[in-house]
């Protein structure tokens, strides 16, 4: 087996095929991929020459409280059918992680296919993602709408750019490279947009993006996009206006908002439509995780509440079991010294006389997300301490839900 970055003249048939074996695109969608494959950074592993896995990541950024950090973004991790099962995907990530790790990412997300994969190699879950099926003729958006301006796949530069400037809160998401936008676009059945510009030119303020398999009467998925909290009434309102048609509108709740607060009878209307085809509500799943791969810099971010105090941190790193030695980055495995106040900063060495936060890597990166506060992950997470310590990190992190609000 060859670990190498991916060279997409000689390995871009092997890459369509193995995203077809997976089932995330069809033959007739294999041409439109290869930009997003080649976003960022690619590695594959070949096996008898060809290639057999497929490792995927796109550069861009995360908010930390009010702060960006650059950070790296998994967008596939796909094995062939012939080559499962070989321990390939893990070692072929950890090489794409010492590759972004290297170029400056302080902290790497993915979406995961389930709990425990990633975790071994130091990823740790993100908070809930709450998603809303909403009945459009139930919307009280308590807004009035323009006239849109219709948006298809072949606006999609100019919906990117909105997306990567668009509203965000504590954890919000932005990768960098447009061909994802523009992946994201063709992969998608029957897709069509309706937006807003700037004062008549071509910059967009805000829009929305819908998906359905039944065009007529949905549900329709849809993606909204602002710049200013405010924009997302009127795109509530638009969508609305569509609802004597459409029965059920599907997206993920904005950051800082609850969506019931526009919604007419939400209980009821979730009980009429219960277990049918268009039935409303919410459903809330933890499909993200991250892991800290810059610890200085992500700590540097922290902002916590109080009187500063410092602790030792006893941080363990999983992902050791897959790094290769010689190509850079080692992970994060050591003692370090944390200093929480008005300047943050770790430290290599423990000092004796500080008590000790005992952690993996995962679970580090979920408490510094504030994703759950350090008494929780004491309970369900590789996470200890002395219980003043807990306490005080408790008292100290109070941060805001962190939301992507960007599937990758």
């Amino acid at each position: 087996m060859t670990i190498r970055p991916l060279d997409m003249e000689r390995d871009r048939i092997a890459a369509r095929r193995i995203w077809q074996e997976v089932g995330w695109i069809s033959a007739a969608q294999a041409e439109k991929i290869d930009p997003y494959i080649a976003a960022g950074n690619a590695w594959v592993a070949e096996v008898g020459g060809e290639a057999e896995c497929l490792v995927c990541t796109a550069p861009g950024t995360m908010r930390y409280l009010r702060r960006d950090l650059p950070a790296s973004f998994v967008t596939g991790v796909t094995v062939s059918r012939v080559a499962r099962k070989q321990g390939l995907a893990r070692r072929v990530l950890a090489r794409a992680l010492q590759q972004d790790a290297e170029q400056g990412a302080a902290v790497s997300l993915l979406g995961m296919f389930e709990q425990g994969f990633y975790n071994r190699l130091g990823y740790g879950t993100g908070s809930y993602v709450h998603s809303v099926a909403l009945d459009g003729s139930m919307l009280d958006a308590g807004a009035a709408f323009r006239t849109p301006v219709r948006l298809s796949s072949a606006d999609a530069e100019r919906m990117h750019a909105l997306r990567v400037r668009r509203h965000r809160g504590h954890g919000g998401c932005s990768l960098t490279p447009a061909a994802v936008t523009t992946g994201e676009l063709n992969g998608e059945d029957n897709g069509f947009g309706l937006g807003y510009t700037r004062d008549g030119s071509a910059e967009l303020t805000h829009f929305v993006w819908c998906t359905a398999k039944d065009a007529e009467s949905g549900p329709y998925r849809c993606l909204v996009c602002f710049e200013e909290p405010a924009q997302l009434k009127e795109l509530l309102a638009l969508l609305g206006s569509l609802g004597d048609q459409v029965r059920v509108f599907k997206l993920a709740e904005p950051p800082g908002v609850q969506l019931t607060d526009l919604v007419r009878k939400p209980i009821r209307t979730h009980h009429v439509t219960r277990k049918g085809d268009y039935e409303t509500g919410i459903r809330a799943s933890a499909y993200w995780q991250a892991r800290i791969l810059d610890l200085p810099r992500c700590v540097a971010a922290m902002g916590p509440s109080g009187p500063g105090f410092q602790f030792n941190l006893e941080l363990t790193d999983p992902a050791d079991a897959y790094l290769e030695p010689e190509c850079g980055w080692p992970g994060l495995r050591g003692d370090y010294r944390i200093t929480l106040g008005p300047e943050c900063a770790c430290e290599p060495g423990p000092d004796a006389g500080l008590p000790t936060l005992r952690a993996s890597v995962g679970a580090f990166t979920r408490l510094w997300l504030g994703v759950r506060p350090a008494s929780g992950l004491a309970v369900t997470d590789d996470l200890s301490g002395p219980p003043a310590l807990i306490d005080l990190l408790d008292d100290a992190l109070r941060l805001p839900p962190p939301s992507p609000d960007w599937d990758f």
